[in-house]
């Protein structure tokens, strides 16, 4: 081929692309998120340049007002008719600015308040060498029992940096459930998720245990993301391209454009059901759903309590935003097959949570479980595929998130010489030593249970009904019977509490600071209110469970 057949070629293909247009972004609409992201850097430059002895305080400062000024964007927002009248799609295509995604940002962000309290506790511990410890490792880089680790212990060292890594955490949680194409998604599983296995690894108390939930966490994780990106990867060979919007008409069969160079695999349904099947696994496993739930007990006893606390309550709410929005937006047309493959999954996650939480032993791995039952009964509000299926999923997410975080501050308190109790027999008889800690564990475990007069009550009757009308009967029938089971264990442990004989050696209660004090306060003020007057918060979830297509 001559130099000028070459030339001529190359030119050729140059010419469309004049210009590259610069990029349109809408910082208000995006603001929540911009806020929290650039805390977290400013949070890493605190790290490097603040004088170690007033890190701490520093970085509790930064992180608090920017959560709080990011939840003032949110509510900002949504005042302005952004989930309502105004929803729309921001940033080029990548992000939507609707009602689920501003509701649960919301969400994501008061759970991040709560979680910045319970990470700052510093007066659980006895004081060690003049200086007050939190619940992470002195120098998370040392090994567990070497010279180097009992000499940062000595110095009085801390690991700040969990707090612009909860913050980076919580950033990438905000995109999450908005993303409103397959990249943005993916990007926002890595952003949240990265940070996540770190501080899984960094528990002052048993290391060793920490490090190993930590590795568990990640190597699945990795494979959960890897299965993710292979699905995104069919999805674009299927419709030529990673917008929701462009995959949903694709999949009604209503796209206009065809990609040339995609024309061959375009409309080839076997790409759509397994690159569906793979990005909804990925999704699945983040909410702990079974069979994709492994992970969820043993991180959840290794990582520090205050760490469980927050991933349990703001990872579930940023998932299953990613969820709903997934089904509701981009696979519509596709629901005769996915529902059926969901009430499965429902069904044995609810069961299954609820049968292998009863011989538990260890407090921590029994809220795990309970957890994961919990995501079958939310998945019930999914199936529903009606309006009110996604406002009672927000609805339940809103109140789960603050019991949650609420149950995991008390579970700090416990104490004996070796760290936190969690083990179920060291709870004997805490009703007679500390009555006002067990009734409030009391209250939370009842919400867990669903009792009537608690949030989680509420939340249960709103996603059930959802799935009940939009014809998912069945799954209501065994979502009760899963909560009677779960029921069991939850008053079993309330029966421990208060009509057992407390043992001579057995653990104490720690007075906390004001900061993990208003945790567990607020915890209680929410479960009681959407207990007892719910329906304001049910309208609100109502308002804005409308997706902007």
């Amino acid at each position: 081929m001559s130099a000028t057949a070459v030339h001529s070629l190359w030119t050729m293909a140059a010419d469309p692309i004049d210009k590259i247009d610069a990029p349109k972004i809408e910082y208000g609409q995006l603001s929540p998120t911009l806020i929290v992201i650039g805390a977290a850097i400013i949070g890493i430059l605190v790290e490097a340049f603040v004088p170690r002895k007033s890190r701490y305080y520093v970085q509790l400062f930064v992180s608090v007002v920017a959560l709080a000024a990011a939840f003032a964007a949110v509510v900002g927002l949504a005042a302005g008719g952004y989930g309502t009248t105004k929803a729309g799609i921001a940033a080029m295509g990548a992000i939507a600015v609707d009602g689920p995604a501003l509701f649960l940002q919301g969400t994501i962000l008061l759970a991040g308040v709560l979680g910045v309290f319970t990470f700052a506790e510093r007066r659980l511990d006895p004081v060690a060498h003049g200086n007050r410890v939190d619940s992470f490792a002195a120098q998370a880089a040392s090994v567990p029992g070497s010279d180097s680790e009992q000499a940062a212990v000595k110095a009085g060292f801390a690991t700040t940096e969990v707090f612009p890594l909860l913050l980076f955490a919580i950033g990438g949680m905000l995109v999450f459930p908005s993303a409103n194409d397959l990249l943005t998604l993916f990007i926002a599983l890595e952003v949240f998720s990265l940070p996540l296995y770190l501080l899984c690894a960094v528990a002052r108390r048993k290391r060793i245990m920490s490090q190993e939930a930590a590795v568990k966490y990640f190597l699945l994780g990795a494979f959960a993301s890897a299965f993710t990106l292979f699905g995104i990867a069919l999805l674009y060979g299927y419709a030529g391209s990673v917008s929701y919007a462009t995959i949903a008409q694709v999949v009604d069969g209503t796209v206009e454009t065809v990609n040339p160079a995609l024309a061959g695999t375009m409309g080839n349904d076997a790409l759509l059901l397994i690159g569906a099947a793979m990005v909804v696994m990925g999704l699945l496993f983040k909410v702990g759903a079974v069979p994709f739930h492994m992970w969820t007990p043993d991180v959840y006893q290794g990582a520090p309590t205050p760490v469980t606390g927050f991933m349990a309550a703001a990872t579930k709410v940023a998932a299953f935003g990613a969820l709903l929005r997934l089904l509701y937006v981009v696979l519509p047309g596709l629901r005769w097959d996915w529902r059926p493959v969901m009430m499965g999954v429902a069904v044995v996650t609810m069961l299954g949570g609820a049968i292998v939480a009863i011989t538990q032993t260890d407090i921590k791995r029994l809220l795990a479980y309970s957890s994961i039952a919990h995501a079958g009964f939310i998945l019930a509000g999914v199936i529903a595929t009606t309006p009110d299926g996604v406002s009672s999923v927000l609805f339940y997410l809103g109140a789960y998130s603050f019991v949650t975080i609420g149950a995991f501050a008390v579970v700090t308190l416990v104490r004996d010489a070796g760290g936190e109790a969690t083990h179920l027999s060291k709870w004997a008889g805490l009703g007679r030593r500390s009555p006002l800690v067990a009734a409030v564990f009391a209250v939370f475990l009842l919400a867990f249970a669903g009792i009537p007069l608690t949030s989680g009550f509420a939340g249960k009757f709103a996603v059930f009904k959802a799935a009940a009308e939009g014809g998912a009967g069945a799954l209501v029938v065994v979502g009760v019977i899963s909560s009677a089971i779960a029921a069991f264990f939850y008053i079993r442990v309330i029966v421990l509490m208060f009509f057992s004989e407390p043992r001579p050696e057995g653990p104490t209660v720690a007075v906390p600071s004001p900061l993990t004090m208003t945790a567990i306060g607020v915890g209680v003020a929410v479960t009681l209110v959407l207990g007892v007057a719910p329906q304001y918060f049910l309208d609100l979830a109502g308002q804005a469970g409308v997706f902007v297509r």
